[in-house]
């Protein structure tokens, strides 16, 4: 499938990136099916958007009349328009988007997907074998929006082994650890007791607190 460039659109990979004052700019996913194509907006920002799409090109129909402005919840895909594919040809396109966070009461809401995106820093949960808090904070972290990996300390040798060292000296040792083992970005902290504690720490700077205190 063939794609013009334009000053405000770019294309990489099969998937249209418009960039403009935001956190992380909306994504345009194509899915195929048939004889039609849908143009589904993407959002991983924690705001929710109201976007309209127009699409020019040759080898597809599609409904006349102006774009109408679809509501696409924060953390979400949401088709914007779907394209009938004319017989025998092969789409040949480019689209503009119009994006607001002024949300409109007249904006068309769709059944959307809800999706998972990358937190401010790169979460790793290791679960300790009498770890007391480790359900108060992966089960709300299960909800969220944000990716996250997770281990089960006693079920993996080499996490164990490399964890250990990481405590040699410390004035609890690992086995005793109430709370889960945590690493944000690299940086450990065995401190987080809740969902709370660890949303804060995603958003702080500088130093976590030493193993040793």
């Amino acid at each position: 499938m063939t794609k013009n460039l334009l000053v405000c659109l770019i294309f990489l990979l099969g998937t249209g990136i418009v960039s403009f004052a935001q956190k992380k700019p909306i994504k345009i996913e194509e899915e195929r099916k048939s004889n039609r194509l849908f143009l589904n907006a993407v959002n991983e920002n924690l705001i929710d958007y109201d976007i309209a799409i127009k699409v020019e090109g040759t080898g597809f129909r599609q409904r006349k009349g102006i774009p109408r402005k679809v509501r696409v919840p924060a953390t979400s895909k949401v088709n914007l328009i779907s394209l009938v594919i004319e017989r025998g040809k092969e789409p040949n396109y480019t689209y503009t988007l119009d994006v607001t966070d002024s949300l409109s009461r007249r904006a068309i809401r769709k059944d959307y997907e809800k999706i998972k995106i990358e937190p401010k820093k790169a979460i790793t949960i290791y679960l300790t074998e009498k770890c007391v808090t480790c359900d108060t904070i992966v089960n709300p972290l299960k909800r969220s929006p944000y990716k996250f990996q997770s281990y089960v300390v006693s079920e993996n040798e080499t996490v164990k082994s490399q964890l250990e060292k990481a405590f040699v000296g410390a004035s609890v040792p690992l086995s005793e650890m109430k709370n889960p083992v945590i690493t944000l970005d690299g940086k450990m902290y065995i401190h987080i007791q809740s969902y709370e504690d660890l949303l804060m720490r995603l958003e702080e700077e500088g130093d976590p607190v030493p193993i040793r205190e």
